[in-house]
C-alpha cells in the first residue's frame, strides 16, 4: 500500500486531533494532509499560504538533523515549517491552533520561488519610465517646444 494513503488511514491521536480542526477550512484556509512535497511527505499543508505544519513524536529526538535537512528544503521550495510536539497537540491545543492562524495571517516566506502563472500568459506590460528617463524626456519636450517658437 501507498505510504501517503496508510498514514492518511492510519494518523496519530495528535495528527487525527488536528486534522479535525484544519478540515473543511475552519481557519479560514485550505489544508492538504500527508501530502507529496519537495520529495517528502509533510503532515499538513496549506499551499495557498505555503504553510507546512508538522507534528512531532518522540523519534524526532532522534533525527534532528533529517528534520533540518527536511525543513531547509521545504523552505527553498517558498514554505514556512511550523513544528510541534504531538503532546502539544494534545495538551495545549488552543495554543497551537492560535500559532497556526498567526502564521496564516503572517506575510509568506521572505524568498519564496516564483509560481508559474495559470493562464493564456500574454505580453507584459511595458515598463513605466524611470523619473530620470521622465525628467529627461519632458526636459527634450520643452526644448523643442521653445526651438519651434
Amino acid at each position: 500500500m501507498d505510504n501517503v494513503k496508510r498514514m492518511r488511514r492510519d494518523p496519530t491521536a495528535a495528527e487525527r486531533a488536528l486534522w479535525l480542526r484544519l478540515c473543511n477550512s475552519q481557519l479560514g484556509a485550505k489544508f492538504r494532509r500527508q501530502h507529496r512535497l519537495a520529495g517528502y511527505i509533510v503532515d499538513f499543508v496549506c499551499i495557498e499560504n505555503g504553510l507546512v505544519v508538522e507534528l512531532d513524536g518522540s523519534q524526532h529526538f532522534e533525527q534532528a538533523e533529517y528534520d533540518t535537512t527536511r525543513t531547509r528544503a521545504l523552505e527553498q521550495q517558498g514554505f514556512r515549517v511550523l513544528r510541534f510536539w504531538n503532546n502539544d497537540m494534545l495538551l495545549r491545543t488552543d495554543d497551537v491552533l492560535e500559532s497556526i492562524v498567526a502564521a496564516l495571517q503572517s506575510p509568506p516566506h521572505p524568498n519564496p520561488l516564483p509560481r508559474r502563472r495559470r493562464g493564456r500568459g500574454g505580453k507584459s506590460p511595458s515598463p513605466s519610465p524611470s523619473p530620470s528617463q521622465s525628467q529627461s524626456q519632458s526636459q527634450s519636450q520643452s526644448q523643442s517646444q521653445s526651438q519651434s517658437q
